[in-house]
Order: structure tokens, then sequence, then C-alpha cells
């Protein structure tokens, strides 16, 4: 396997940057203790919109409105309207079922490209069967559809296996949830009246230096089933916007109250030829502590010693660059200076 690795180092101050059910900071107990944690699916989601807002390559859509853009699409390519609502139907049932309750949506959200959705509609519109057409399509507008994967519940043939791999984020030391007590003032309430806030309440929040994992099958990558029909310069454009999107993105729960935005400060890339995708979180089973020097350095020492620890025993990890020692410019060219 040929890959790409990112061990990424970052910390961020009061926050609550991905929730669980009843609104508090999410967690994970590691090495005995418990830790901040972010979900995968957190940061996943803030890299492809951020990703999406700064490239033309991350346009996939996934959502359960599918009826609307594939009519749309139909009559764009001069289907009149009644037989592109019917044909839309068949399309949308290919994927997902359309919802009784809700005729307007399927049954289960479906990643698609624009580029995808013309050429299903073309084909069907020239005759074609919907679950022939929708069969052989390219997703070249949709690098976010090749890195993160696609599972389509009515048809296993249209599933796409992602070339990215992400792990949950954890803190590097012990951390607990804290109680943020808030009261909100009420404009117009006169001085004669009481002296209370209009209302009053309370969240949770943490603050932590995170240690995240994310990684790059650029075997995957450039299969025929994703972006193989690029070629190799596409396709390092779009890993080097992709990348920086995972160094820069920051989940977006409560950012107008909690504003938490954040770069990292150390990213260690590693670009190996052969291999298994290996984290580095085990420098943090044992939490590092502050001891007065705050955690940043505790934690890019406690990597360094495991990193130096691995290699001794099982020897080289492969090809590293120290974001820090190069700019983020160089580290990404020099990452992606082989073949993609």
């Amino acid at each position: 396997m040929k890959l790409i690795e990112l061990h990424i180092l970052q910390s961020f101050p009061v926050s609550c940057l991905n929730r669980d059910d009843v609104g508090s900071p999410k967690s994970a107990v590691f090495g005995g203790v418990t830790r901040a944690r972010l979900s995968s699916q957190s940061l996943k989601r803030a890299v492809r919109l951020l990703a999406r807002s700064e490239s033309t390559a991350f346009q996939g859509i996934r959502s359960r409105f599918l009826l609307e853009p594939f009519t749309r699409a139909l009559i764009a390519v001069g289907v009149d309207k009644p037989t592109a609502d019917e044909k839309a139907k068949l399309i949308c049932d290919a994927f997902s079922k359309v919802d009784a309750k809700k005729p307007d949506q399927v049954t289960t959200a479906v990643y698609l490209s624009p580029g995808e959705i013309q050429q299903i509609a073309t084909a069907v519109a020239a005759g074609k069967e919907p679950k022939r057409a929708i069969q052989k399509v390219d997703r070249l507008d949709a690098a976010d559809i090749a890195l993160f994967g696609r599972m389509v519940a009515n048809d296993a043939t249209l599933n796409v296996e992602g070339a990215a791999m992400f792990s949950h984020a954890l803190s590097t030391h012990a951390a607990s949830n804290e109680i943020d007590f808030f009261s909100s003032v009420d404009d117009l309430k006169g001085d004669a009246e009481d002296a209370g806030a209009g209302m009053i309440g309370t969240l949770e929040f943490n603050s932590a230096t995170y240690y995240r994992y994310a990684a790059i099958n650029l075997v995957q990558f450039a299969d025929e089933n994703n972006l193989g029909k690029l070629t190799p310069e596409q396709r390092a454009i779009i890993l080097k916007d992709f990348i920086r999107a995972t160094l820069i993105a920051v989940p977006g729960a409560r950012q107008n109250s909690m504003n938490a935005a954040t770069l990292p400060f150390e990213v260690l890339g590693i670009r190996k030829d052969k291999g298994q995708p290996l984290q580095l979180a085990n420098a943090f089973e044992s939490p590092v502590k502050a001891n007065g020097k705050g955690l940043q350095a505790a934690s890019l020492a406690a990597m360094k010693a495991h990193l130096e620890s691995l290699e001794k025993t099982w020897g080289s990890l492969g090809d590293k660059l120290w974001l820090t020692e190069i700019g983020l410019d160089s580290f990404l060219n020099q990452l992606l200076a082989g073949d993609v």
C-alpha cells in the first residue's frame, strides 16, 4: 500500500467542537484516563466543506433530495416535465427507494457528483434503462467521493472504496469537561422591574491538545473506479487541496459562542511506498503532563520519542517531513513529489 500519512498535533482553547447527544463535548477513555475526543465524522465533514469551498474538484452531493436534481437534469437535456418526473423516480429507485411519506426524498442519503447526475440524465433521456445508466459514469468532479467513499445499499456495484482514512482525534493528556454558566440580558426590561436575566443556562466545554491522524491510500486514489482517469499532475493538485484542508479545517460546533479556530503547531508527514497505515497514538497512552511548561512541547516530545522507538524496533516508517522545518508549500510539494 502506497501511503501519505499525516500526524497532526493541535491545541484548542475553550471549545465544544464536537457534541454528543446531550450537547456535551465528546470524550473517550484511553490509557486508563478520560480524553477529549473529536470524531472522525466531524473532522471529515469539516475537511469536505472547506475543500469544496476552495476547489472545483470537490463537488460531491450527499442528500436524500435526489428527485429534484435528476428532474432538472432531465429537463435540461430535452425531456418534458411529466416524463422527467417519472424517469427521475425510476433513477432514484435504482439508488434508494422513494420515501412513501416524503415523496420529494429517497429513504437513504446518496453521495453523487453533479457530473454523475448529468451523465445519468443524458443516458436515460437517450433511452437507456436507469439501472444500466447509473453503472458506467465518471465522477471526476467529486474527489470527495474518491477520498471518503460511498455505499449504496440498493446496488453494491455502485460502492466506492474511499482512499482516505481518518482517526478519532484524542487529547494527548487527561481532560475533563467544565461548565460554563451564562445569562442573557433582556434589553427592553425596565429598571423598575426585577434585576434578573432574561435567560440563564449552562453549557459544557473543554480545552485540549489533540493528536489526530489521517492517511491517503495513493493506489486506491488512482484506481480506475476513483480518479484513475486523471493525470498524476491533476491528482497531485487535488491531493494538495485535500491535505491543506485536512490541516486547516476545524469542526464547526459552537464557533459563534466558543470560537476556537487554531492551526496545528506541528505536523509530521510520512510518505511510504509500501506497508500499512500506522498511527502514533500510543505515544500518548501514558498521558503527557504540562509540568508548568504547557502541553504542546510535551506532546511533541512524546511523539518524537515514540517514533524513534518504533523505528529502532521495526525499521524506517517512511520518508519523513516536519511542517515547521520547511513550511507548508514545501511540505506539500515534497509529499506529492512522487507518483500519485
